[in-house]
């Protein structure tokens, strides 16, 4: 079976994002933990990281820094 893909993205408060997969569910991602060195680090500008969206596969900031789709789905938690 193949991985859900992000369908769209909204960033939320504290460098959480929400992300909207094709399969229907709705997961929160915490990006806080990615955000280290010069490339990554950028997104510590909350401007800057209120740009993700998505390329209809994961999320990506417009530098190209990206998630791993599978860490995407696979370490968020599902929105009750």
């Amino acid at each position: 079976m193949l991985r859900p893909t992000a369908t769209m993205v909204e960033p939320g408060k504290d460098y959480v994002i929400r992300v909207t997969f094709d399969n229907g569910e709705i997961k929160t991602f915490d990006v806080k933990p990615y955000i280290k060195g010069s490339w990554y680090g950028m997104l510590k500008d909350e401007a800057y990281f209120s740009r993700v969206k998505t390329d209809g596969f994961t999320v990506v900031w417009p530098e190209g820094q990206d998630i791993c789709p599978d860490e995407l789905y696979e370490n968020s938690i599902k929105d009750m």
